[in-house]
């Protein structure tokens, strides 16, 4: 019976030894417990007590410390057990090492250098530290997808953004600026105005007969004028190499008078001039032309308007028949032509080259042209050529050309046709 008695006072000694024992995070009003933020890692919660913690068969008593469990370690464990750590300051000591872990420093804390936060990671990381009562994400930034660098704006390449279709649009490639105007090239004086007492001009005056046709002298400076009225021409006095020959503006000369029959439905008289008449070159070409021999001159090129075949060869004329049109080249210089009757030529190819062939009597250096239409009415006639000239310069020198609508004489009034005086050009 005594021995009852005694197990019976052993087992509540170890009760009441057993209830001074408290574990963190029991019921205990106030027992300390360290502030944990949301999300912390908190201590282990104490095991199952059992009857026999030592396996000795005894109760335990004495001053052994409970392992991280809440429970005595055992003797041959290989934790090490510090024999006077208070739990309830171990959980708190743990707990702040939890949170300066997970939250930032205090002020009485030591500032830590700054932890990269990585870009794929899904942590909360608390506003204010431990203690806080609300946890705020700081999301960082995604860079995956974006591109860092700065992209270099001064190059002529920057693109823009279409806002209509979203479409990139290269902002070198889009005129800032408007289209500059075609460059004058050269003038001319209103089609069918001829000089003063020369005669009267054609009646249509403004259509082009032949809009796609080459211009007749492949490269050298050409200027429409009369060869009888200006200086040199026999009415006009003075030296056809004179250098007022040489300048612009242009002047039409077809249905200029004339002494032989010559006509065409679109002159309001018979007796007319059939063509236009060209200067070429410079004057310095003039008088190296008048100082070569006439057979050997070759300065300045004529070419074909035209596709075609060379319908005819002449006694100074070069027919060329392209379609419905045939031109008429004359005063070429026959000995040194670079084709032949029935030869197909193509428009730009050289014919030939200018200078002053008129038979047995020369005239001055320049190239006659004219231009016949197959009509209805009439059959073969001669149009005004000037406006199709006046088109086929402007495709040639890349530019447009003046008109001047006032009446500009290039030289002087002209005297009246000396009664007797034969033009027979």
């Amino acid at each position: 019976m005594s021995i009852r008695w005694g197990t019976l006072a052993g087992a509540l000694i170890l009760l009441t030894a057993c209830d001074a024992i408290r574990y963190p995070g029991q019921d205990n009003d106030n027992a300390y417990e360290p502030e944990i933020p949301p999300g912390a890692p908190g201590p282990a919660p104490p095991s199952e007590p059992v009857d026999d913690p030592y396996n000795n068969g005894d109760t335990a008593e004495g001053d052994q410390t409970p392992d991280a469990d809440g429970l005595p370690a055992d003797e041959g464990s290989d934790v090490e057990v510090t024999p006077d750590t208070d739990p309830e300051t171990e959980a708190a000591t743990d707990a702040d090492a939890d949170a300066d872990a997970d939250g930032p420093a205090t002020d009485s804390e030591t500032d830590a250098p700054d932890v990269p936060v990585d870009a794929d990671s899904d942590t909360e990381t608390p506003a204010d530290g431990p203690g806080s009562d609300e946890a705020t994400d700081v999301p960082a930034e995604d860079t995956s997808d974006t591109d860092v660098s700065t992209p270099d704006t001064s190059d002529s390449d920057t693109t823009e953004t279409d806002e209509d279709n979203d479409q990139p649009t290269d902002v070198a490639d889009t005129p800032t600026d408007p289209e500059p105007e075609p460059a004058v090239v050269f003038s001319y004086i209103e089609p069918g105005q001829l000089l003063p007492g020369s005669g009267t001009g054609a009646q249509d005056r403004n259509t082009v007969f032949a809009p796609d046709m080459r211009f007749p002298i492949k490269s050298a400076p050409a200027y429409a004028q009369s060869m009888v009225w200006t200086f040199g021409g026999g009415i006009g006095g003075g030296d056809q190499c004179d250098r007022r020959n040489y300048e612009y503006p242009w002047q039409d000369n077809f249905c200029e008078t004339r002494s032989a029959n010559r006509n065409s439905p679109y002159c309001p008289v018979s007796r007319i001039h059939q063509g236009q008449d060209l200067r070429v070159g410079t004057p310095s070409g003039c008088n190296e032309m008048r100082g070569t021999p006439a057979s050997e001159r070759g300065i300045y090129e004529v070419v074909a308007t035209e596709d075609g075949i060379i319908q005819s060869i002449g006694t100074y004329t070069v027919t060329l028949r392209a379609g419905p049109r045939i031109y008429k080249y004359m005063h070429m210089n026959m000995d040194r032509l670079q084709v032949s009757a029935g030869e197909s030529v193509n428009r730009g190819q050289t014919l030939g080259y200018v200078s002053n062939d008129f038979g047995g009597t020369p005239t001055v250096y320049h190239l006659h042209f004219e231009i016949l239409q197959n009509t209805a009415e009439s059959g073969w006639v001669h149009v005004p050529p000037y406006t199709s000239l006046v088109a086929a310069y402007e495709e040639r020198e890349g530019g447009i050309g003046e008109k001047i609508e006032a009446n500009i004489g290039i030289a002087s009034t002209p005297p009246e046709i000396p009664e007797g005086f034969v033009i027979v050009e």
